[in-house]
C-alpha cells in the first residue's frame, strides 16, 4: 500500500488517531500535494537517525513514526547481546518531551529498560549516560540546530558514539518490517514506571558528566576566573551545564542573553538557531555592545556545537569561524601541553574530509598524527574507540569539525559544546595572560602557516522532485568532471563513493585545484540540501577570500547544471 492517498485515507481512519495528527490530516483534505508531500515516502532512517519536519503522514517526525522507528530499536536490541538498557534525552523542540515518553514506552512493552533525563539536557549528557549507565543504545529527540518546524531522533551504540553504519543497516531493517500502527508494542507510561521498565536517570550521573568535562582542563587556569562572558543557549538545552562548569572554572562575570535563555522551541530571536550564523548570534553580539565581554558563547539546541565571538579591536566582536576556533584549540592543547609535560606518546587529533587543511601543518609542527574521517563527529568517535580497544585512549587529544564541533577527550563520544566551553575559556583566559585576544592567535597562526580560508555554500533543494534534482546533479558531476573551477585547472578529484580512500563510500566529490585551493560537494544526510565546501590558501586572509568568492560563484553555476 504505498498510493498515497491510500496512506492517507488509511491514517485518517485510525481509531485512536492522535488529536493533532487528525486536525492536520483534515485540514489537507483534497490537496494532492499537501498529501503527496506527507505520504510519497516514509522519513528516511539514516546513519543518524530521523530528522524532518513535524507533522502528520509517513514524511513527517509524529509519534507514529517515532513508534515505528523505536520498535525497530527495540527488535534490534532484542536480537542482539547488547544490554537491554536505553538512555533518552530531549531538547527544546517542540513535541520533545512527547516523542521521549513514546519511545520510553514503546521499549518497556518490549522488555528494554528506558532511562530518561527528567528534563530537557544536552546531546553530550545523554552520550555520556549511555555508558555511564551501561546501556545498549541511546535516543537523543533533537533536531540540533534545524529551524522550528524539525525534530529529530539521533540513535547511538553502546559505545555512546552515533550508530554505526552497520547498525543503522540493521535498525532500519527491522524498521522496514513494522507497521506503525499494527506492529508497534506500547506500555502505559505510568505501569511501566512502576514496575521500574521506566525509570529517572538521577542527577549524579548529570553532575558527574559535568565533572567529566572538567577533569579535561589543559592549563593550570591563571586568570580564567577574570574573564567575562556573554553567554546564549538559544532557547535550548546548553544553560544548566554551562553554567556549572562555569561555576567549577571560577568564572563569574557571565551575562546570559535574556531573549534567548529560556527554552523556547519557537526560536522567536533566531529562526535557524545555529551558532554558525550570524544572525543566531546576534542577539549576544548586541548584549557584547553594552557588557564588553572577553568572549561570546553560544550553543545550538542540543548543545553540542558552540559558537565564539571576539573584541575585534576595532570597538566591535568578530564572530571565529569554526574552522578558525578549531585551529586555535588544537594549537592551544598541543603547546600547553608539550609545555606542561602532558602529551601523551604518540598523539592523535582527528578532523574530517571537510574541514579546514590549516590542520595539517599545524599538527605537523608539534608530532601529532592527524587523522580524517568522513564528514559526521560519530567517525571522530569511532576513531575514540579504536585507540581505546587499543589500550592506548591516552593518545586522543582532540577532535574537530568545521561546523563547529570540539572534543578534546574521551568521556563522551561526541561533539560536545560544555566541552567546547571549557576549552574555549581556558585558550582565552590563556592568550589574556599575554595581553592578546584569540583573534591575535589565529592571526599568528594565519601569519605562521598561510591564510587558509574556508566557505560554505547550501542549495536547498525542497520535496520529491528536489531529492531527484539532488542525484541528478551528483550523477551529471560524475559524468562530466569538469576540467577547470573558477578559472582554476583541477588537477585531480576523489570520489570517495568509488575511490578507495580508506574510509566507508561516502557521496562526496572532491576538487583539488592548482593553487592549493579545494571544492568538496556534499549532499546533506540529514536535510534535502547540496552543500558545497570552499577551500582558498593565500599570502592574505582578502587573497583568499577573493578565492572562495570565485569559487562560490562557480559553485552555484554547478548547482544549476
Amino acid at each position: 500500500m504505498n498510493n498515497t492517498n491510500d496512506l492517507y485515507n488509511r491514517w485518517l481512519a485510525q481509531p485512536d488517531l492522535d488529536d493533532a495528527v487528525k486536525a492536520e490530516l483534515v485540514s489537507i483534505a483534497g490537496d494532492s500535494d499537501a498529501v503527496t508531500d506527507r505520504f510519497y515516502r516514509d522519513l528516511e532512517f539514516g546513519t543518524g537517525g530521523l530528522r524532518g519536519v513535524i507533522g502528520a503522514g509517513t514524511n513527517r517526525m509524529n509519534l507514529y513514526t517515532v513508534r515505528k522507528a523505536t520498535q525497530g530499536l527495540a527488535d534490534y536490541l532484542n536480537a542482539s547481546g547488547l544490554p537491554k538498557k536505553v538512555a533518552i534525552a530531549h531538547d527544546s523542540r517542540h513535541n520533545g518531551a512527547l516523542f521521549a515518553r513514546e519511545t520510553a514506552r514503546v521499549l518497556a512493552a518490549n522488555g528494554i529498560t528506558a532511562c530518561m533525563y527528567p528534563r530537557l539536557e544536552p546531546t553530550p549528557a545523554l552520550s555520556w549516560a549511555v555508558r555511564y549507565l551501561g546501556c545498549g543504545a541511546g535516543v537523543c529527540v533533537t533536531a540540533s540546530h534545524n529551524p522550528a518546524k524539525y525534530n529529530g531522533y539521533k540513535v547511538y551504540g553502546a559505545d555512546g558514539c552515533q550508530i554505526t553504519l552497520e547498525a543503522a543497516e540493521k535498525i532500519l531493517a527491522a524498521i522496514e518490517k513494522i507497521d506503525c500502527f499494527d506492529d508497534v508494542r506500547l506500555a502505559d507510561f505510568d505501569a511501566a514506571a512502576a514496575a521500574g521498565r521506566i525509570v529517572t536517570i538521577d542527577e549524579k550521573c548529570l553532575d558527574d558528566f559535568v565533572q567529566a568535562v572538567y577533569d579535561q582542563r589543559v592549563g593550570d587556569g591563571a586568570g580564567i576566573d577574570a574573564l567575562k562572558l556573554v553567554y546564549t543557549p538559544l532557547n535550548g538545552t546548553g544553560l544548566e551545564c554551562v553554567k556549572k562548569l562555569l561555576k567549577k572554572l571560577g568564572v563569574t562575570h557571565v551575562t546570559v542573553v535574556p531573549e534567548q535563555e529560556k527554552p523556547d522551541g519557537d526560536f522567536p530571536t533566531c529562526p535557524y538557531p545555529n551558532p554558525e550564523i550570524r544572525e543566531a548570534m546576534q542577539k549576544g553580539l548586541e548584549l557584547c555592545d553594552k557588557v564588553r565581554p572577553d568572549l561570546l558563547l553560544g550553543t545550538d539546541p542540543d548543545c553540542d556545537r558552540c559558537g565564539t565571538a571576539v573584541p575585534d579591536g576595532k570597538g566591535g566582536y568578530r564572530l571565529i569561524t569554526g574552522n578558525e576556533m578549531g585551529i586555535i584549540l588544537l594549537d592551544y592543547i598541543c603547546r600547553t601541553r608539550l609545555a606542561q609535560g602532558t602529551m601523551p606518546a604518540d598523539p592523535v587529533a582527528v578532523t574530517t574530509i571537510v574541514s579546514t587543511d590549516m590542520a595539517a601543518p599545524v599538527a605537523k609542527k608539534y608530532g601529532v598524527e592527524l587523522r580524517r574521517t568522513l564528514t559526521g563527529f560519530k567517525f571522530i568517535g569511532e576513531q575514540i574507540g579504536k585507540l581505546e580497544a587499543e589500550g592506548r585512549p591516552e593518545r586522543y587529544i582532540f577532535g574537530f569539525e568545521e561546523s563547529y564541533g570540539y572534543l578534546s577527550g574521551g568521556h563522551v563520544r561526541d561533539k560536545d559544546a560544555v566541552n567546547a566551553t571549557l576549552l574555549v575559556c581556558e585558550a582565552a583566559a590563556w592568550y589574556a595572560q599575554q595581553g592578546k585576544t584569540l583573534l591575535d592567535a589565529i592571526e599568528a597562526l594565519y601569519r605562521e602557516f598561510g591564510y587558509y580560508r574556508n566557505a560554505l555554500c547550501s542549495f536547498a533543494f525542497e520535496g520529491e522532485s528536489g531529492m531527484r534534482t539532488m542525484q541528478e546533479l551528483m550523477k551529471k558531476l560524475r559524468a562530466n568532471a569538469p576540467e577547470d573551477i573558477a578559472g582554476y585547472k583541477v588537477e585531480s578529484v576523489v570520489d570517495y563513493d568509488t575511490d578507495g580512500t580508506g574510509l566507508p563510500r561516502a557521496n562526496v566529490l572532491e576538487y583539488h585545484l592548482d593553487g592549493g585551493h579545494k571544492l568538496m560537494v556534499r549532499p546533506s544526510g540529514t536535510e534535502p540540501k547540496i552543500k558545497v565546501y570552499l577551500s582558498a590558501v593565500g599570502d592574505s586572509e582578502a587573497a583568499a577570500d577573493a578565492v572562495n568568492a570565485a569559487l562560490a560563484k562557480a559553485a552555484a553555476d554547478m548547482m544549476r547544471a
